[in-house]
Formats: structure tokens, C-alpha cells, sequence
């Protein structure tokens, strides 16, 4: 109980965001497909962080972020672990969802094809977005003189936009950019999020093909 507690009151925008998600899930009519409802309520709570983060971003600076890995504590990994498997989750749902339109009206199914992006791309902003601070947070964890990443201006103090940009283009191209690698943990660390990115891809591409094909079906 104390690692919840502890977890959510370093994270508040993400309590937030949980907690509107679980308000939506309540708020929404109980007759309506299980998935549906489950997906709805994903979506909810994860562009309510993105924009969070997102003003957290622009009206913030360095010293912010090197602020932000001082407080917080192991739940670090924790919430790094359990949004990943979120994020794989959804597209998993997703899979559901899309399997039962068959016979539906076209207004319906075309609401359903938005829901699709809208969590497919969601999901894929919010895991690229998560390993951002995880990678701001193993940056300033670190000594000066052992810092995992090297950016190509020898920056001493990146800024979010810095962190934003690595994760992202190992999102996008699956490979480390002009940003070098110093450390066996962050190499670990890497390694897992371009192999997720990578499955996340496939299934973009596989939902794009899947939704193109049945709208020139139609």
C-alpha cells in the first residue's frame, strides 16, 4: 500500500489522468460493449497525460528536470513497467474491438475505426513519452563523470526537449540518432524500448492495412 501511496503522490499528473480514466469508465453506459467502454476509458486517461505533460513541458526548463529525478523514488521502473504493458494491452484490445464489426452500421463502425487511431496512436505517444523521464531520470541519477547518454553539443544540462528527442526517434526509426550511448543500463533500457516501438510499429502498419482495406471493401 505504502508503494501506491508513494507512487501517486510523485506522479501527480499521472493520478490524474487514472483518475478521470476510472470516472469515464463509470460515467459511460453500462450496456455498451465491454472492450468499448475499457478502451474509451484508456483513451481518456492517456491524452489527459499527454496534454498535462505536454504544458509541463513547455512552461517548464532544465532545472526542472534535474528537480524532477531528485524526487523521485523506486517507482521509477514500476511506473516505466506497468504503463509499457498498458500501452501492449490496448493494442490488444484493439484486436477485440476490430473483430466484432462485422454487421455493424456504417456510422458505428466508422466511429470504431476512430477509436482505433486514437488509441493506437495514443499508446504509441504515451510509451515514447514515459521513456522520456525514465531517461531524464537515469541521466541526472547518474555522476557527472559517468552520465549514460552524450548528446552531440556536449549539452551538460538537457532539457526535456533533449530526452524528448531520443526517445522519439527510437520510436520513429527504432535506432539512437546522433545521441551516444555510455552506459551497460541505458544500452538494457534501449534495447527494450526499440523492441516494443518495433511491435508497436507492426501493429500500426497492420491496423492501417486492416482499416484502408475494409473502408475500399465498403
Amino acid at each position: 500500500m505504502d508503494f501506491f501511496k508513494n507512487l501517486f503522490h510523485s506522479r501527480s499528473r499521472l493520478s490524474i489522468s487514472v483518475v478521470l480514466g476510472l470516472l469515464a469508465f463509470l460515467l459511460l453506459p453500462a450496456q455498451w460493449d465491454g472492450v468499448t467502454r475499457a478502451l474509451l476509458c484508456w483513451n481518456v486517461a492517456a491524452w489527459c497525460y499527454l496534454i498535462l505533460i505536454s504544458w509541463l513541458m513547455f512552461k517548464d526548463h532544465k532545472a526542472s528536470v534535474r528537480q524532477l529525478a531528485q524526487q523521485e523514488d523506486a517507482s521509477a521502473l514500476a511506473v516505466l513497467l506497468i504503463m509499457s504493458l498498458s500501452a501492449a494491452l490496448s493494442l490488444i484490445a484493439i484486436v477485440f474491438e476490430l473483430s466484432g464489426m462485422k454487421g455493424l452500421p456504417q456510422d458505428l463502425r466508422l466511429l470504431k475505426y476512430a477509436l482505433t487511431v486514437a488509441t493506437v496512436f495514443g499508446s504509441w505517444c504515451l510509451l515514447a513519452t514515459i521513456f522520456t523521464f525514465h531517461y531524464a531520470l537515469m541521466f541526472y541519477r547518474s555522476p557527472k563523470d559517468k552520465r549514460p547518454l552524450r548528446f552531440p553539443d556536449d549539452e551538460a544540462c538537457p532539457d526535456y526537449w533533449d530526452f524528448l528527442y531520443f526517445s522519439f526517434t527510437i520510436s520513429l526509426a527504432v535506432q539512437t540518432s546522433d545521441v551516444t550511448i555510455m552506459s551497460r543500463q541505458m544500452r538494457k533500457t534501449v534495447l527494450g524500448h526499440a523492441v516494443l516501438s518495433f511491435f508497436f510499429n507492426l501493429a500500426i502498419l497492420g491496423f492501417s492495412i486492416n482499416i484502408a482495406a475494409s473502408l475500399v471493401g465498403n
